[in-house]
Parts: C-alpha cells; structure tokens; sequence
C-alpha cells in the first residue's frame, strides 16, 4: 500500500483569530475615546502590519500585478483601511480579514479607474495637439536644420 502524502498545512501570511483579538482591543479604546471626546487612538504595530501584507498579497492578484502604479494602489489601499479602521464592529463581524480585504480591493479599484481617466486624457491632449506646435521651438522658421554642419 502507497503512503500517504501528507500536506503541511500552508501557514496564512495574517492569523485571523490574532487580528480579530486585536480588533477587538482596538475598538475598546476607540469607544472610551469617543466617550470621552477625543480622538481616536493610533493603531497597533499589529494591525498595520495585517494591513500591509493584505495590501501587498492583494497586488500579486492577476488582476492587479501588471500595473506600473502598484505602489500606488497599496498605499491608496493602506489609507483607506486606517480611515475606516474604527468603524469595524467585533459584534457584528469576527472576519476583520474579509473586511479590511475589501476595503483594499475596491480601493485597488478605485486607483485603477483614476489612472485610466488621466491616460484617455492624456491620449485625447496628444492626438488633438497640433504637432507644429509641439515640435518647434520659439523663434523657429519651421525648416529643420542639421546641428552639426559648420555653416
């Protein structure tokens, strides 16, 4: 009889059950602030750390890797996370990782249709340029000299 390959169970780059605990903490101290009027309090090494390797994981996507913006995407990804950090409810939800992982989708998205607007426009400024204007310089006669004969 032929043994058993036996996989090892692939390790997750972000331990959902650490970072809900996290979570959980943080929400803590986001309610005493807001009880107390203040603002709310700076996230924890952990959970911009999850944030970072969602946001780098996310891009080598087949549908997010080819772009020369990635960099972009992530930090559009990374921002959008922290501005919405504190309305992530334990109570309702313990999958803060399906959750921050949307928020960087759509804001992988988001970057995406924007760099796609300023290259149509971009394309449009070039085709509808005169290219007379372009490519002389003030002061020019519009014949094209050699540089480099001695006159």
């Amino acid at each position: 009889m032929a043994e058993k390959l036996v996989r090892k169970k692939k390790e997750h780059y972000v331990d959902n059950k650490v970072f809900l605990e996290e979570m959980k903490k943080y929400r803590k101290k986001v309610l005493s602030a807001k009880n107390r009027n203040r603002r709310p309090p700076p996230i924890s090494d952990y959970i911009g750390e999850c944030f970072l390797k969602i946001a780098n994981h996310l891009s080598y996507r087949p549908n997010f890797i080819n772009y020369t913006y990635k960099e972009d995407m992530i930090s559009d990804g990374i921002e959008n996370c922290l501005t919405y950090v504190a309305n992530f409810d334990p109570e309702k939800s313990n999958n803060p990782f399906a959750y921050f992982t949307q928020i960087i989708y759509y804001a992988f998205i988001r970057r995406i249709q924007k760099e796609k607007k300023q290259t149509t426009i971009k394309h449009r400024l070039i085709m509808d340029a005169n290219y007379d204007d372009v490519a002389l310089q003030p002061g020019d006669d519009g014949e094209f000299k050699n540089q480099f004969k001695k006159l």
